[in-house]
């Protein structure tokens, strides 16, 4: 598996509303700009999603993947890995842990780990998991802070 990148953010709101807008897969195309759809394939019997497909489309970057989703109980981790290989990625694992802090806000870290399925090196590669991984946080907390 690929190197784990890391990055946090703190968010203006409880962990539950972090959760949540995380959660809601089918609203990611209102507020994820690469994310062209999300669509719940399955999911378990409280409701939570276990299989979504995301469309990607970012400019030079597109893919479509299926993610498998697991949940701690009290969803202070959510936590994802590639069902299969797409055109773009060998591998993908990630999550979030969202931590509550004493004065209302929370802290959110972002980790993952994409093996693509292109070579690119190793240097670029880094650069390109910040660029994502800082967007995808940003993207968040906008979302969260916002509704």
């Amino acid at each position: 598996m690929a190197d784990t990148s890391t990055q946090s953010i703190v968010i203006d709101a409880p962990p539950d509303r972090v959760a949540a807008v995380i959660a809601d897969f089918a609203r990611y195309p209102e507020w994820v700009a690469a994310v062209k759809s999300a669509e719940v394939v399955e999911e378990y019997e409280d409701g939570y999603a276990s299989q979504v497909h995301f469309v990607l489309d970012s400019g030079p970057v597109s893919d479509e993947y299926t993610l498998r989703y697991e949940y701690a109980e009290d969803l202070s981790r959510i936590e994802w890995s590639l069902t299969a290989p797409s055109k773009m990625q060998k591998q993908q694992e990630g999550s979030y842990d969202i931590a509550a802090s004493p004065d209302g806000t929370s802290t959110v870290t972002y980790s993952l780990s994409v093996e693509l399925a292109i070579g690119m090196l190793g240097m670029f590669k880094r650069k390109a998991e910040k660029m994502i991984m800082d967007t995808a946080l940003k993207e968040l907390k906008r979302r969260v802070e916002g509704s």
